[in-house]
């Protein structure tokens, strides 16, 4: 593609060069130029790629996009400039969201895409509605925690939301493929380094709000409206969908000039929920007067189910083929994951990893719990993640478990005793004394179920899917559930 069309949805750019270039792919990793490529030079958390800007225009960058009062070295321009083009811009992440929808010819725009944003649910959200479309006939993609799929592909996921390119990259493939819909979480992150600018949402769902990625967004106002700003966004042929039993739902559309649609189940809305029945193998749910089964469990699951019927009525599916199609729906792996064994023992993955989200799951569970059955809970933190949660996370297993084992996450590059010293520091001595500590996971996951009394439930919470443990940037194979399936069987 030339460069000058390229640039054509760039408002605020300063051009060092001509214009009249061929790019021939767009890059943000430097590793990844070569002869003909765009660099965009993004400032990062841990690295700023200003500082590979030379390099790049050496390996034969076409043009580099660079942001205004980044690149302290202004004389690479005068250096390379017969070569490469200098695109300076006031945000990098900004203009290459606006770029990368350029580039692949507006992927979003030719599908219907469809935005989960919240702190709980998203996951389950998204992938549901995958699902379910999918079940409806359609050709769909997914981009979620878990996993991206284009319709039946499975393509490993890096990032709840991953980077501008990729994302027009993969929205691209789904178009070619025939995918009308598509299904993606939207992370506060991804908001606020503008992995989405340029996108085109036909809609876009909230869940809910609560305490987490404060050691990125440092307050939770920051954190709030970074979820917020998603739906200012959203254009007036849009939907927005919100949870309004949640407080932060109303603050969400203040200014959003989206068609506006409630959700819940506590109180009158456009779409409401109430459970029935509740048991350990599913929920009786009324949804909008008719009733209907799944084997999900909790109003947490309540409330993702609501979402993803209100969101096929929204997108005009009929509400009797939609009932149907989501009593059939079976739980998202690592999402209240159950692994049933000898001794009458249950054990439940989830990877419920912030307070609201251990507490929704531990009292589900205790729900379900006759009067001499035990609920133990396995539960750990991440490391290099917001440290505030910690002590939290720690009073809320103490608050709805009998028995607590606190143990590892993800260490990642912090010391494993100091993330558990930090989860202690929320306990009395007294309660600590009631409690296990076993840094090691498979160990403590091992002593849960050779201490569980019979017919004991086991919650291990925290990792979910997640098929690692990341510890000092080595990620080594390690599963809760596959550990808690041989451990069940054989004892």
């Amino acid at each position: 593609m030339q460069l000058k069309k390229l640039l054509q949805v760039l408002e605020n750019c300063v051009i060092s060069g001509s214009s009249d270039r061929d790019v021939s792919f767009l890059c943000q990793d430097s590793r990844q130029v070569s002869q003909g490529c765009m660099f965009a030079a993004l400032p990062g958390t841990q690295t700023d790629g200003h500082l590979f800007i030379r390099e790049a225009a050496q390996k034969g960058a076409s043009a580099i996009l660079f942001q205004e009062g980044c690149l302290e070295d202004m004389r690479v321009i005068g250096e390379f400039s017969q070569k490469t083009t200098f695109v300076q811009v006031p945000d990098t992440h900004y203009a290459l969201g606006l770029l990368a929808d350029m580039w692949y010819n507006h992927p979003s725009a030719r599908m219907i895409l469809v935005g989960i944003t919240g702190t709980n649910g998203k996951t389950t959200t998204a992938t549901l509605l995958y699902r379910m479309f999918r079940q409806l006939g359609y050709k769909c993609g997914l981009i979620s925690t878990i996993a991206y799929y284009i319709d039946q592909e499975e393509v490993p996921a890096t990032h709840t939301t991953p980077d501008a390119i990729t994302l027009n990259n993969l929205l691209d493939k789904m178009s070619r493929q025939g995918c009308t819909h598509c299904f993606m979480e939207v992370s506060s992150h991804s908001v606020v380094q503008n992995r989405i600018t340029g996108l085109h949402f036909a809609g876009g769902i909230f869940t809910n709000l609560t305490h987490d990625h404060l050691d990125f967004h440092q307050t939770f106002a920051a954190y709030r409206d970074a979820k917020k700003h998603f739906f200012d966004t959203l254009p007036s042929r849009s939907f927005a969908l919100i949870n309004d039993d949640d407080k932060n739902g109303q603050i969400m559309i203040q200014n959003c000039s989206a068609r506006k649609y409630t959700y819940a189940c506590r109180k009158m809305a456009d779409f409401n929920a109430r459970i029935l029945e509740h048991s350990v193998d599913g929920m009786q749910l009324g949804i909008d007067g008719k009733e209907v089964w799944s084997s999900f469990i909790g109003m947490h699951n309540a409330y993702n189910l609501l979402a993803v019927y209100a969101c096929a009525r929204l997108l005009n599916e009929p509400a009797e083929e939609t009932l149907r199609i989501l009593s059939s729906l079976e739980t998202v792996s690592g999402r209240m994951e159950y692994v049933r064994g000898r001794n009458d023992l249950t054990a439940v993955v989830d990877y419920s990893h912030t307070p609201d989200a251990l507490k929704n799951a531990l009292l589900t569970l205790k729900e379900l719990l006759k009067p001499e059955q035990e609920l133990i809970c396995v539960v750990g933190c991440g490391g290099n993640r917001d440290k505030t949660k910690r002590p939290i996370m720690a009073q809320t297993a103490d608050q709805y478990a009998d028995l607590c084992i606190f143990t590892s996450d993800n260490p990642r590059f912090e010391d494993p005793e100091a993330i558990l010293d930090d989860m202690m520091a929320g306990l009395s001595t007294e309660q600590q004394h009631r409690h296990l500590r076993i840094t090691d996971r498979c160990q403590a996951i091992r002593t849960a179920v050779r201490t569980a009394r019979p017919g004991a439930i086991i919650l291990v919470a925290g990792k979910g899917h997640e098929t690692y443990q990341d510890t000092k940037g080595v990620k080594k194979h390690f599963s809760d559930k596959e550990i808690l399936t041989e451990l069940l069987k054989t004892g």
